[in-house]
């Protein structure tokens, strides 16, 4: 089991290889599909993002409604193939990980190739595993989408396998 420390460097990633066991401390923020689309229409705009997204990584999630004295919710990982359309413009603005769930598409993980990140795959249906690693989560942008807002996460020993790494090696494959 490898510990990870958020946010990635180029070191890092490159150390990585698919089925690679990893722990991830530190930030990342969420988004799903709605967030994605906000951010690319502003990055298309030319306007600033809410985050910087240089050497940032999302966690696709969408919380479930925390409890008084929760963190966060049950938060597990949503299908990463649904912000396909729009990793690789997240990738060329600095993004350098991905956690999610799924296969991703071809032109992904040649995107991820050539801008050096990685993809790791969480556990579906463990989402109450995820919120107990969630030491604090932040509202960052986009509110009005609920559970879809953008969320700066701050985890610790966030269990995940790295399925698809910097030189395309992918375990789906």
């Amino acid at each position: 089991m490898k510990k990870i420390n958020l946010p990635l460097n180029d070191e890092t990633i490159q150390n990585l290889k698919a089925g690679d066991a990893v722990l991830l401390s530190g930030q990342m923020f969420t988004a799903r599909d709605a967030g994605h689309k906000r951010l690319t229409a502003l990055i298309n705009e030319g306007k600033p993002l809410p985050i910087d997204l240089k050497g940032q990584t999302v966690y696709y999630v969408g919380p479930c409604p925390k409890k008084p004295d929760a963190v966060i919710g049950s938060c597990g990982p949503t299908t990463s193939g649904r912000c396909d359309g729009y990793t690789a413009l997240m990738l060329q603005n600095g993004l350098k990980g991905m956690v999610g769930k799924g296969w991703r598409k071809q032109e992904v993980i040649e995107e991820m190739k050539k801008q050096k990140a990685v993809y790791f795959a969480a556990i579906g249906g463990a989402g109450a595993l995820y919120a107990d690693c969630v030491k604090k989560a932040d509202l960052v942008a986009f509110e009005d989408l609920g559970a879809e807002a953008l969320y700066l996460l701050t985890v610790q020993d966030f269990p995940a396998i790295v399925a698809t790494d910097c030189q395309g090696n992918s375990i789906y494959k």
